[in-house]
């Protein structure tokens, strides 16, 4: 690649014209990870967080999260997503929850923005909403696992 997608000739941001590109499905996949005192896990699985269903509020944030991604990130296509999941899954060897979120569009452009987004406000909902009981929680391995669809090829990230 000879040049930034995103920056016109004169170095100006600018947004990628996909009016001539082909629609596909496209789908991505990103995980995260927020780390917690084993207590804090605990507290979280049995549903007694003081702020309320830790799980459920943030499954709805990062669907939420998804669908306004071009909001929050200049540049961004805004998109007519077919499809948000967010799968949070506790890890004792962590300890703390695992999230893995898949976005899906039939469009022009890809997905990985809103997958990624989706991961990164689950994780910060996670953390907002237990923060109370464990502010030594840490979010990590925020990343595009997956990428299919489009012209470019496939995408699979190494373990």
């Amino acid at each position: 690649m000879s040049r930034l997608t995103h920056l016109g000739e004169d170095g100006k941001a600018d947004m990628v014209d996909v009016g001539s590109k082909e629609e596909t499905v496209r789908t991505a996949i990103a995980e995260g990870t927020v780390t917690m005192k084993p207590a804090t896990l605990k507290t979280i699985l049995e549903g007694n967080a003081k702020k309320g269903d830790v799980l459920g509020a943030a499954r709805i944030a990062g669907i939420m999260a998804a669908k306004k991604t071009s909001d929050l990130i200049p540049l961004c296509h805004p998109l007519l997503l077919t499809k948000v999941t967010v799968d949070i899954e506790p890890d004792e060897t962590l300890p703390g929850l695992r999230v893995t979120t898949m976005a899906r569009v039939t469009g022009k452009t890809g997905v990985e923005m809103e997958a990624l987004t989706a991961a990164t406000v689950s994780c910060l909902t996670i953390y907002d909403m237990a923060k109370a009981i464990d502010r030594g929680m840490v979010i990590s391995g925020v990343r595009l696992v997956e990428k299919t669809g489009g012209k470019s090829d496939d995408y699979r990230a190494y373990a």
